[in-house]
């Protein structure tokens, strides 16, 4: 069974710093590429960060760029978010995606997704 689930959200002070996990077992995610993707209350899903196999490529969503970063560990079959100076407007709900095709592709939206986590929690207090 295929599954990637994600670690590391939690409560955190307007201005400080947290880093998701996500790993995928059941299969290789070597060759897919890996995105996070986050939800706020009210809101509808929207793209953060994508990388893609070779972890060369990176996009990143606007309002991110220059406090997040995505990597990615193939050895460890995990993809990891570090995500620094957070604030209030980044408390949502994470999650983490993977797709076989282009990385810039999830930045475009949240469709043709092959595998979605149950994603993670994030709350940024002011």
């Amino acid at each position: 069974q295929v599954q990637l689930v994600e670690s590391g959200g939690g409560l955190v002070q307007a201005g400080g710093s947290l880093r998701l996990s996500c790993t995928a077992s059941g299969r290789t995610f070597s060759t897919y590429a890996m995105g996070w993707f986050r939800q706020a209350p009210g809101k509808e899903r929207e793209f953060v960060a994508a990388i893609n196999w070779t972890g060369l490529t990176t996009y990143y969503a606007d309002s991110v760029k220059g406090r997040f970063t995505i990597s990615r560990d193939s050895a460890k079959n995990t993809v990891y978010l570090r995500m620094n100076s957070l604030k209030p407007e980044d408390t949502a709900v994470y999650y983490c995606a993977a797709k076989s095709g282009p990385a810039q592709a999830m930045a475009v939206g949240d469709t043709g997704m092959d595998y979605w986590g149950k994603g993670t929690l994030v709350t940024v207090s002011s």
